[in-house]
């Protein structure tokens, strides 16, 4: 079972939660952070002083405020913390139902768990923690579908990442330029008029402009 834990979340309630739940399994030495950046320092000067935490729970959303800050979400966190741990042990718990925000985390950045705040959250919280302190994943069962199901609106991060350039004003040769910088794979012109051709056909859209208020209004971009 883990033995020092990070909860990050800008409700003292909710970390008030999870410490509830941590210590009814016997794990007491529980930190707190509000912001990501301070979860990040939290989380170094632990390594420095030899004593690293061995699981982070953190929300994806975070209110901003008069602090300046360099991390504005959990996702942000999470891909800093990976950065520094590829094997840190990391469980999400928040609100967000997206499934490719699920996928994304689980399949990119190496989330252990993720955990949807429902009735259910505390309970699929405690299951959580038993089956990632034994080497498992976990995800609510609301959004397991996210890992297996496919359907007409499923789309890769390839198509996100055209539509996000696309939101952004970039032109198809200008998008084709920004993938062959990135290394981003196909990047002919002629392959992306055909993907944006195929979205719009998928979404229904008449146009790009459609494509992309779509898309945005699905939380896709």
């Amino acid at each position: 079972m883990f033995t020092k834990v990070l909860i990050v979340d800008d409700h003292a309630v909710i970390s008030d939660g999870v410490s509830h739940n941590l210590s009814s399994m016997g794990i007491d030495n529980v930190h707190t952070a509000l912001y990501c950046d301070e979860a990040h320092l939290k989380v170094k000067r632990a390594i420095i002083d030899e004593e690293p935490f061995d699981l982070i729970v953190t929300d994806l959303s975070f209110k901003e405020d008069h602090r300046e800050c360099s991390l504005h979400s959990g996702e942000e966190l999470i891909q800093r913390l990976r950065e520094d741990d590829s094997d840190l042990k990391i469980i999400v718990y928040s609100m967000e139902d997206h499934f490719q925000k699920v996928r994304t985390l689980i399949n990119e950045h190496g989330v252990h768990g993720y955990v949807w705040k429902s009735r259910e959250g505390s309970k699929d919280l405690t299951r959580a923690l038993e089956i990632v302190s034994k080497g498992g994943h976990f995800v609510s069962r609301q959004l397991a579908q996210a890992l297996i199901k496919k359907d007409d609106t499923e789309i890769s991060d390839y198509d996100i990442e055209l539509v996000k350039q696309l939101s952004l004003g970039l032109s198809q040769s200008e998008i084709s330029r920004y993938f062959k910088e990135k290394n981003i794979n196909p990047s002919s012109v002629s392959s992306i008029e055909k993907r944006l051709s195929r979205l719009k056909d998928q979404f229904r859209a008449k146009n790009p402009a459609q494509l992309v208020s779509i898309l945005k209004d699905a939380r896709f971009i």
